[in-house]
């Protein structure tokens, strides 16, 4: 849409609200030079994107929240918000024991598929997104400013490989500096286009309660790493334990939990993609499929199988799996039809 037609659709809107006309231009009137800058920003690069919520990228998980961001400004590749994703959040002062915890099992799950969303703060996040890049895994970047203020400053050569390994997104405009208040705004977003909200060692004051608590609000799966108990790092954790979350240790424990939604999250995804009906002179990767059996097939198996890297391999498996010829589950993966 361009700005002629958008001024047109925002003045037909205003025009149609059933309120006197003087508050209604006076107090609703949309400021255009918004519009311009965001278009203008858009048109700078072609890694950067806009989404709606009626755009065919914009996620469908964070569409079902009670209240979705309106516009999504993306730097990076658009493509990272349809994958199955889990949120990894925890604390920013985290022990040498929790960011190994983090990056293990950031890098576990995004070596069999899924993204892995977080804040890029320091700490927790920051781990998370490495091990997604150190894997050539997919990693979303969730921020409380606008998508060009790097926070913090030290992220900055993060904030660049994550571009390039998936994205970065906020749906503030994209030159809005740190708020407070804007932070814990924006981790309904990290819960919400996630299946599950995974925390790694978090005290009882820790921000990333906060996420945890707007998934259980949101529907999705909660999930906590236990601690030390002499120390007060993972008394949130525990906390959350105690309530109900699932306790982890590898990303198994997560994957069985959050089968069913991922399931339906692919067929949500090929029905608005059009993804399917494919027959086998469609498939790009016959040679692969034909590795995976309909009981779980560790994913060495597929690898010895077809002969190829590994890096290779899981990028095409989970275009098998968005296609729906084959699923994720603990240990590998199983094939869902024939050719």
């Amino acid at each position: 849409m361009d700005v002629e037609e958008l001024r047109q659709r925002l003045e037909h809107e205003k025009d149609a609200l059933p309120l006197p006309e003087s508050l209604l231009k006076r107090e609703l009137a949309p400021d255009f030079s918004l519009v311009d800058s965001a278009l203008d920003w858009l048109q700078s690069s072609s890694h950067h994107h806009i989404v709606t919520l009626d755009d065919p990228h914009y996620p469908n998980l964070l569409k079902q929240i009670s209240d979705p961001p309106s516009i999504l400004f993306i730097k990076g590749e658009p493509d990272t918000l349809l994958l199955p994703s889990i949120a990894v959040v925890g604390s920013r002062a985290a022990t040498s024991a929790g960011l190994q915890s983090a990056y293990q099992l950031a890098g576990e799950l995004g070596s069999i598929g899924f993204s892995v969303s977080s804040g890029m703060a320091a700490g927790v996040d920051g781990a998370a997104h490495q091990a997604c890049i150190d894997n050539s895994a997919k990693t979303i970047a969730v921020l409380g400013t606008g998508v060009e203020v790097i926070y913090p400053r030290r992220h900055k050569k993060l904030y660049e490989k994550i571009q390039c390994h998936g994205a970065v997104i906020s749906e503030f405009w994209p030159d809005v500096k740190p708020y407070a208040g804007n932070f814990p705004k924006r981790n309904r977003i990290i819960s919400g286009l996630s299946l599950g909200t995974l925390v790694v060692e978090a005290c009882r004051r820790s921000g990333s309660l906060i996420t945890a608590r707007l998934a259980l609000e949101q529907g999705r799966e909660v999930f906590a790493v236990p601690g030390n108990i002499l120390g007060g790092q993972s008394q949130g954790c525990h906390d959350l334990l105690r309530d109900g979350a699932k306790l982890v240790e590898n990303a198994a424990d997560i994957i069985e939990e959050v089968s069913v939604l991922c399931d339906f999250h692919l067929e949500e995804l090929k029905s608005r993609h059009h993804i399917g009906g494919e027959n086998a002179s469609d498939l790009p990767f016959t040679s692969l499929l034909a590795s995976v059996g309909y009981e779980t097939t560790p994913i060495d198996v597929v690898v010895e199988h077809s002969g190829k890297a590994i890096e290779l391999v899981l990028e095409q498996m989970l275009e098998l799996e968005l296609q729906g010829w084959v699923a994720v589950v603990p240990g590998g993966y199983v094939r869902l039809r024939r050719s």
